[in-house]
């Protein structure tokens, strides 16, 4: 197969099933591929496989980590061989300025790190072409959850989304469709307005308070919005799930101490349809890289 890739030297540091179809597809590009977490499946038996990072990004040119992220200290956990996490924070500083880094959110540390060693960073749940196809199997997986969870239908109940962006939209128009009462909360007006255009209630940020009779309430916000005090005005049988990235924005302590069922639902596109989300990377990726590296050949 022709590729404008080809040769291309990158890592792979950990990955779920998502991962493991674009890593396919990189090697059927001919990517000079290093992979860290990985079993030895024979479909991956062009890519070379390490157990030390340190090696693995010796010499590459991009690192993918993965759409999962890290966890708040930098640590790679996702792996599809689950041995020990990986330390990113160690692995970064190794790599030479200018290598593209892609990972699904960057905390806080990882950004840092990144700017401070000149490297360049791409987070790719932040891409549109991917994170608007993710929240297709984001909104499948929570609706799922939430029907495991109520002893209820979703049709005829209250369900509250906060945040209506890409993946709160998503979410928001399935749950209508199912036959839900649907509640959404934004600080955009604009998107407020949509949500009135969709057949749904809206409600401001300002005027959370106000807004606690649910069923099931669905958080997609990055940042602690469901605080104690939001909390408390919601009934004990509510089931709050948070879709954000780690640590989410529910105050979890704070709802086990009243008896409220709040689930941190992670990275639900590579639980519940792995294959579907790994096809969506498997298309936005190649191409991404082949703009980050100018479209040229990539000899070792």
């Amino acid at each position: 197969m022709d590729s404008k890739l080809s040769g291309l030297p990158a890592a792979m540091l950990g990955g779920d099933r998502r991962e493991l179809e674009l890593a396919k597809t990189l090697l059927e590009l001919k990517v000079d591929l290093r992979l860290v977490g990985y079993p030895p499946e024979p479909y991956l038996r062009a890519a070379r496989h390490f157990s030390d990072p340190f090696a693995a990004v010796d010499g590459i040119k991009v690192l993918i980590a993965p759409i999962a992220n890290t966890d708040l200290e930098g640590r790679i956990f996702t792996r599809l061989d689950n041995l020990e996490p990986i330390d990113l924070t160690a692995v970064l500083p190794a790599l030479a300025p200018g290598t593209a880094v892609l990972i699904g959110v960057a905390k806080p540390v990882i950004a840092r790190l990144a700017e401070q060693c000149g490297l360049r960073l791409i987070e790719t749940a932040d891409i549109d072409e991917i994170a608007i196809l993710n929240s297709i199997s984001t909104a499948e997986g929570a609706i799922q959850l939430g029907m495991e969870e109520l002893p209820i239908t979703i049709h005829g109940s209250r369900c509250l989304v906060v945040g209506f962006g890409r993946c709160g939209q998503t979410l928001a128009g399935k749950l209508a469709a199912l036959g839900a009462n649907v509640t959404v909360v934004d600080r955009n007006k604009a998107r407020l307005a949509r949500a009135i255009e969709m057949g749904m209630a809206p409600v401001l940020f300002s005027q959370l308070d106000s807004a606690v009779d649910f069923d099931l309430v669905y958080n997609t916000v990055p940042a602690l919005v469901l605080t104690e005090s939001y909390l408390r005005c919601l009934k004990p049988s509510t089931v709050i799930i948070d879709l954000a990235a780690a640590p989410g924005g529910v105050d979890f302590t704070a709802a086990e101490r009243l008896g409220i069922k709040a689930i941190l639902a992670l990275s639900l596109p590579g639980k519940v349809a792995p294959v579907t989300a790994g096809k969506i990377l498997s298309e936005c990726i190649p191409p991404l890289l082949q703009e980050l590296m100018g479209g040229g050949e990539h000899g070792t």
